[in-house]
């Protein structure tokens, strides 16, 4: 069974960091892609950064390029986004999925498991 658990969120003011971590389980963790997406209030949910790990390559969303980073460790199968100049607009409920194809997207729909949400809160 494929689980993906996130973790890592918490409250913190504007401009400071955070580290999420997304274990994962249940898969051959070299064979797929890696996403995180977030859902913000009445919005819907958008890609934030995902990680291929057949060649590491990693894909961001712009609204997070140079303040995101999104990596792994294969030993541990966990994936982790270090969130850096955080601000209130990134205040949102935080989610892993994995996409088996392994070729890596930013589209929601492209993935195929997810897990369940850490929320993030930004304050001003």
């Amino acid at each position: 069974e494929v689980q993906l658990q996130a973790s890592g969120g918490g409250l913190v003011q504007a401009g400071g960091s955070l580290r999420l971590s997304c274990a994962t389980s249940g898969f051959t963790f070299d064979d797929y892609a890696i996403g995180w997406f977030r859902q913000a209030p009445g919005k819907e949910r958008e890609g934030v950064a995902c990680i291929v790990h057949d060649d590491g390559s990693t894909y961001y969303a712009d609204f997070v390029k140079g303040r995101f980073t999104i990596s792994s460790d294969n030993a541990k199968n966990t994936v982790y986004l270090q969130m850096s100049s955080l601000k209130p607009e990134d205040t949102a409920l935080y989610f892993c999925a994995a996409e088996h194809r392994g070729i890596g997207s930013l589209v929601r729909h492209e993935y195929d498991d997810w897990g369940r949400g850490t929320l993030v809160t930004v304050s001003s």
